[in-house]
């Protein structure tokens, strides 16, 4: 470990931990999505009330968003990421020890409120171990991890799960002990003091309060800009298996096996958007922020195939629609990021809290809503339209209020592709 931790890659392994993490902190996610079906009909649900779960997990979501964010500021990561990690673990595997509808409720929503720390801990690890250059690619790897989760969970599900209704409760609880065996590594590979040191865009950039960052113009474009992007990939999480089931009639071991070449598709928008975002800088010298946001919109394009759907019955033409789909929606991730690192050197632990807490307390009403509009209609399909266009809030946010001069915040151009 002392020759790996002195080579020039070792900052590459953490960022494949920290790409572990994403990976379980999504298997853990996705669980119920994937068994959805089986939940509803164990647990006598309506389709509202499915949708209350994943309300209570998103406002859970948005809180520990906000009390992760502000701890990951102020305490040792070190200490704080495994706590949180070893947390939602263990309310995944209690999940699968439940006996009706509330008590399933309460343990979605004290995962929700775990799982919100890896984000803040996740970004505060690689502004420390990563050079400004690097953190891009960082963090596309440390994204591209809620992909693999949501690839591996249905297959690892589909080996689980019997002909029995209630045999999706151990896939529950085989997931969350994943995450138990990566705090383990978590302590075998790190040193708390390779987490301490300040980055030197930080020691460069000056000091601005939290507070005029949280008024300015850039701040609040972000914030409506990650609104857009939450939505359309959370809404085609959680609703996906019921679209392709209940909606357009696939059988659960199809719908399982698309699940997991959505998300495969996912990954490859995903690092596509960094690779993109590198040769537009490159090839055209365009800024490191402007190439982002083309490769935005150019996601959100992708996204905007969503229109589609309630024209497309079961078939392959339907299935690729989906899958050009999911990689827009996770392709828009990476440039939110760098688009956060923007607004300032020192804040980073806040600001992805603030900013997730925001998002998931507004977002996260809007599958109580699709739940609603799925018992009335009867179909998904207009649900899943509108999530698809709900990026381009993005792209005007941006162009009405970042701007292109500097508005006081810390660096505002300084960081690379």
């Amino acid at each position: 470990m002392p020759a790996l931790r002195s080579s020039s890659s070792w900052k590459w392994y953490v960022c494949g931990l920290l790409l572990l993490a994403t990976t379980i902190n999504y298997m853990d996610r996705v669980t119920l999505a994937n068994a959805s079906v089986r939940v509803t009909k164990e647990f006598a649900l309506t389709e509202q009330q499915y949708g209350t779960l994943e309300l209570a997990f998103g406002w859970a979501f948005a809180a520990g968003s906000l009390v992760f964010g502000f701890l990951a500021d102020r305490f040792r990561v070190y200490w704080l990421y495994p706590c949180i990690l070893a947390g939602w673990s263990v309310m995944g595997m209690i999940s699968g020890w439940t006996a009706d509808y509330t008590q399933l409720l309460v343990c979605r929503t004290l995962l929700g409120f775990f799982e919100a720390g890896h984000w803040p801990c996740a970004l505060k690890t690689t502004f420390a171990v990563l050079s400004e250059k690097d953190r891009t690619m960082g963090n596309s790897v440390l994204q591209s991890g809620a992909s693999i989760g949501a690839i591996i969970t249905p297959q690892v599900m589909k080996w689980l799960m019997t002909a029995e209704t209630g045999s999706w409760r151990s896939a529950f609880i085989v997931v969350g002990a994943f995450g138990l065996v990566w705090v383990l590594v978590w302590f075998v590979m790190m040193r708390p003091q390779e987490l301490d040191a300040a980055p030197a865009a930080a020691e460069e950039a000056p000091r601005l309060p939290l507070g005029g960052i949280l008024l300015s113009r850039r701040f609040w474009a972000v914030a409506l800009l990650i609104t857009g992007t939450q939505t359309v990939w959370h809404i085609y999480r959680v609703w996906l298996m019921k679209f392709l089931q209940t909606g357009r009639g696939y059988e659960e071991d199809a719908a399982l096996n698309f699940q997991s070449a959505y998300y495969i598709s996912t990954d490859v928008g995903c690092i596509v958007a960094g690779l993109v975002s590198l040769w537009l800088a490159r090839q055209f010298g365009l800024s490191a922020h402007d190439a982002r946001r083309r490769v935005y919109a150019g996601a959100c394009m992708l996204t905007s195939l969503s229109v589609a759907l309630p024209w497309l019955g079961q078939g392959p033409l339907l299935l690729v629609v989906l899958l050009l789909i999911g990689a827009g929606a996770l392709a828009l991730f990476p440039c939110y990021y760098s688009f956060v690192q923007e607004l300032s050197a020192h804040h980073v632990g806040r600001l992805t809290g603030l900013l997730s807490m925001w998002v998931w307390a507004v977002t996260s009403p809007l599958h109580q809503l699709f739940g609603w509009m799925a018992d009335t209609s009867k179909s998904y399909d207009l649900g899943l339209v509108v999530a698809g266009l709900a990026p381009w809030l993005g792209v005007l946010s941006m162009a009405l209020l970042w701007g292109r001069g500097s508005d006081g915040l810390e660096a505002p151009g300084r960081t690379q592709a």
